[in-house]
């Protein structure tokens, strides 16, 4: 499975994260995968919510979870920020 580093920002912690992500899944699976990973990183300062949404760095566009992530043109470098 190709694998993509992003960095993910989360504006809550006032931090980002470099985060490797699979290419070929839904963009929902990876949201999820991102709220575990940054909980367990951080040693549970943040705290993943049923709301938690995953957007473009650059535009603030909230991405579309029912793609996946070579659909929505994420590839190596992209800058996300998880809100």
């Amino acid at each position: 499975m190709e694998k993509i580093l992003v960095e993910v920002y989360v504006p809550s912690l006032l931090k980002s994260f470099d985060i490797f992500i699979p290419s070929v899944s839904q963009m929902g699976t990876v949201l999820e995968l991102i709220k575990k990973a940054i909980n367990e990183i951080t040693g549970g300062l943040f705290i993943p919510m049923d709301n938690t949404v995953i957007c473009d760095f650059e535009t603030g566009k909230i991405l579309d979870i029912n793609k996946s992530v070579s659909g929505l043109e994420i590839c190596n470098g992209s800058r996300l920020m998880l809100i």
